[in-house]
């Protein structure tokens, strides 16, 4: 798998639908051939924003815009998801509303950066 499908793919799963870094760390281990145990948790830990080195943890990379910039015709989409009938941008399924699921997991980044704050804060 490309490492762009890959960031494109962890991002997706950890902030848009907001699922735990660990699951897909976890499919992808099992599932990839190329899977490197050195690297692979700290790459999702990084793309969910939770690593030691998890900025910019709001980084969240719209999939839609990649396709764009790097899959105009669709053709790679085409060629490995078998429900796409055609190769273009129209074969796409949305399972989440993208700008929604975005806007909440930047929400959940400031609920967690507030109550930080405020942790930090009591404790000086």
């Amino acid at each position: 798998m490309h490492n762009r499908v890959r960031l494109v793919t962890a991002s997706f799963l950890t902030k848009n639908l907001r699922l735990h870094w660990r699951l897909g760390e976890e499919w992808f281990w099992d599932t990839l051939v190329d899977a490197d145990e050195a690297s692979n948790p700290f790459n999702w830990q990084w793309v969910a924003g939770t690593g030691d080195d998890a900025a910019p943890y709001f980084r969240i990379i719209n999939p839609g815009r990649q396709q764009e910039r790097f899959d105009p015709d669709g053709s790679y989409v085409h060629r490995w998801v078998p429900e796409a009938t055609e190769p273009s941008r129209d074969a796409q399924r949305p399972i989440a509303d993208l700008r929604s699921s975005r806007e909440e997991a930047l929400a959940a980044f400031a609920a967690i950066r507030r109550s930080s704050n405020e942790s930090s804060a009591g404790e000086a």
